[in-house]
């Protein structure tokens, strides 16, 4: 489960402008086609704007493994667009993102467009740009997941935990967190674990974004002993159903597993 959600970051703290915010409250819940039409007007003019607007159909595809050709569209349009190095560096990362989902997915195996377009980006954004934090952390999602390197991975995740911290990015947090108890997890260490994965769900109830906090509780149910695991996959189901069963992936983690045999 924590597999395919490490898979979704996009760099964001909750906005103040009023379209912000209202671009920023639609994707929270999920609705990232009616946050993506709010920037159709001003994505045909600005490059910041259609950018803006391709994260949120790329998005979409991780968490309902739907509207492919839509973010395709989206990010054709951007690259076809006068852009600066910083620009053109978001674009690749997008484009690497993207392939990545798919390949996650499993709709089409793009490994190898994932990882050309994330070296592009790499070798486009400057060393201090505030981009690089992202581009760690879906660095670290390509080496853990699709190249199966779980000590690239945890390099690209800590490079990526501490730049987010340092720049107040909340939500870029809890993915980091999340993907380092993940690991911890696989390591058998379960103290750690819960650690990380109790600093992401709060990170996640702090910043609103609610359709990331299924998906947490079910992390935390994990490694935690009962009624504690019961507990937390029931309040996930109920999120879960209340935003439309999004992220699409978490139904297997709530399906109800049949009752034991009773002895003879």
């Amino acid at each position: 489960m924590t597999r395919l959600e490490g898979d979704v970051a996009q760099t964001a703290i909750p906005p103040t402008v009023p379209l912000d915010s209202a671009v920023w409250r639609l994707r929270s819940r999920g609705c990232w086609q009616d946050a993506a039409a709010l920037l159709e007007h001003a994505a045909a003019l600005s490059p910041t704007a259609a950018l803006r607007r391709t994260e949120l159909l790329v998005e979409c595809c991780m968490f309902t493994g739907e509207g492919w050709e839509r973010a395709e569209d989206a990010l054709r349009a951007v690259e076809s667009m006068a852009l600066t190095d910083e620009e053109r560096g978001a674009a690749a990362g997008e484009r690497g993102y993207l392939a990545y989902a798919s390949t996650l997915l499993r709709v089409r195996d793009r490994a190898d467009e994932a990882r050309a377009a994330l070296g592009r980006a790499a070798a486009l954004l400057a060393p201090d740009s505030p981009g690089r934090a992202l581009l760690d952390f879906r660095r670290g999602l390509m080496a853990q997941h699709v190249s199966g390197n779980a000590e690239a991975a945890e390099t690209g995740y800590r490079r990526a935990h501490a730049e987010a911290v340092a720049r107040g990015d909340a939500l870029l947090s809890s993915y980091t967190w999340r993907q380092l108890a993940a690991l911890a997890q696989q390591r058998g260490d379960l103290e750690q674990a819960r650690e990380g994965f109790t600093h992401s769900l709060r990170l996640r109830e702090e910043t609103g974004f609610l359709v990331g906090i299924a998906p947490a509780l079910v992390a935390l149910a994990e490694v935690q002993p009962e009624p504690e695991a019961t507990r937390l996959r029931t309040e996930a189901g109920r999120l879960f159903h209340l935003l439309d069963r999004v992220p699409r992936w978490l139904a297997a983690h709530l399906t109800p597993q049949p009752p034991a045999p009773a002895p003879a």
